[in-house]
């Protein structure tokens, strides 16, 4: 029989909000993250817009050395699986850690490192090259900070499906706990992709957005007027625990993993499906695996990216599983407010989910202001709604035709 996983405490870094309240306070009020780019020239590129994140000092969780040898993909997560542990009341030193894990999700690393030290090469020679380059570089070292700083010595596992990466990762993390192998499982996603080199490649992909006069209206999601996606940076980390563990320790629940889906389109490198195939799959699929049937869902957070192939196939993929019924379900894109965090995306995104349940109102799609014919479901348009939340759905797409939902469910 599988076990029950529930979700005990959660920790984000973003756009729009570094703390819980802060995240959820500028989401429900339609406040945009999305601004002007400050970290590097973009006069020459078309787009100039992206969801920075603010005020964020590495030292706060960590000592100087240490963050000095993270990139800025790896401090984010660390940041946020520490203050998911403090929002956990999570014992460490009680803890079993042969039992516990770390899942993390991260479509691209450190790349922020990766130009800094091309320069280096460029500039100053081989010889110059920092011992760290690869250590900050490769992926895996999220989860890899995480499990030593908190000492987990179960499974310490990387999912990469580019903009998928942190469904997966919660869905794989809900998996260890579901069969015994972990008791707790810290699992997420991180990005900081916000580089003058990868900018210029999604520019030169003409898939971002080219708003020139006012960067909060930059991502139109489902809006017949966007023009692309916006990037994004950050992490969310959530605390998973098996039932059993999480009220033994007396520890307070968010929410319950229900389901989970995955798929691969197995078309095209970039593009999704016609159709929504695939999509629909791996919806159908977190269904299933949740026991329960489209109707129960009140609340999907879409991928919603703002690019016309992808919202106009996800409200197709939308139609395909839900049916008549899916005109009635309340579906939002926040990555209006916060941008696209790409690995990143699925795990603040399930954590809109969870406060969604905890506070009952769902978040908006801000900058809906003209109906596209090919998107026409309830997309909660620029002002939250107040409305009682018992389970929802988060979707993410990733290039390459990566599919990955989850369900999560109020605790009862």
């Amino acid at each position: 029989m599988k076990k029950r996983a529930v979700i005990t405490g959660m920790g984000v870094i973003s756009p729009v909000g570094n703390s819980l309240e802060s995240f959820w306070s500028s989401l429900i009020q339609g406040k945009s993250g999305i601004g002007w780019v400050t970290r590097f020239d973009v006069s020459a590129m078309p787009t100039k817009v992206a969801g920075e994140v603010r005020d964020f000092e590495p030292t706060d969780w960590m000592d100087k050395k240490e963050s000095r040898r993270m990139d800025r993909f790896a401090q984010f997560a660390v940041a946020a699986a520490k203050m998911a542990v403090q929002d956990a009341a999570l014992d460490l030193e009680v803890l079993d850690r042969e039992r516990a894990g770390a899942v993390i999700g991260c479509g691209i690393g450190g790349v922020i490192t990766f130009e800094e030290q091309k320069e280096v090469l460029i500039n100053k020679g081989a010889a110059r090259v920092s011992p760290f380059f690869v250590p900050m570089l490769i992926s895996n070292m999220a989860a890899g900070h995480i499990s030593m700083a908190f000492g987990l010595q179960g499974p310490s596992l990387t999912i990469v499906t580019a903009c998928a990466s942190a469904t997966n990762a919660i869905g794989e993390g809900m998996r260890l706990i579901q069969r015994g192998e972990a008791d707790v499982v810290l699992c997420g996603g991180t990005e900081a992709p916000l580089t003058e080199l990868a900018f210029a490649g999604f520019c030169s992909m003409k898939a971002m957005s080219h708003e020139q006069e006012n960067p909060a209206e930059a991502c139109r999601p489902f809006d017949k007027r966007r023009s692309g996606f916006v990037m994004g940076e950050g992490a969310g980390i959530l605390v998973l625990e098996s039932l059993e563990h999480a009220q033994a320790r007396g520890a307070h629940i968010y929410a319950e993993m229900a389901g989970y889906g995955s798929s691969s389109d197995a078309y095209h490198i970039t593009s999704p499906m016609p159709g929504g195939k695939g999509a629909a799959r791996a919806m159908s699929l977190a269904l299933t695996d949740a026991g329960m049937e489209p109707e129960a869902i009140q609340y999907i957070n879409a991928h919603g990216t703002g690019t016309g192939a992808n919202d106009a196939t996800e409200t197709e993929a939308i139609k395909v599983v839900f049916g008549e019924s899916a005109h009635e379900v309340p579906v939002s894109s926040t990555k209006s407010m916060t941008g696209h965090l790409m690995g990143a995306a699925g795990a603040i995104e399930a954590i809109v989910c969870i406060l969604a349940i905890r506070h009952g109102a769902v978040p908006p799609t801000i900058n809906y202001g003209e109906a596209d014919p090919n998107c026409d479901l309830d997309y909660v348009p620029n002002a939250a709604r107040e409305q009682d939340v018992d389970v929802a759905m988060s979707n993410t797409f990733g290039f390459g035709g990566h599919n990955a939902t989850i369900i999560l469910k109020r605790f009862a």
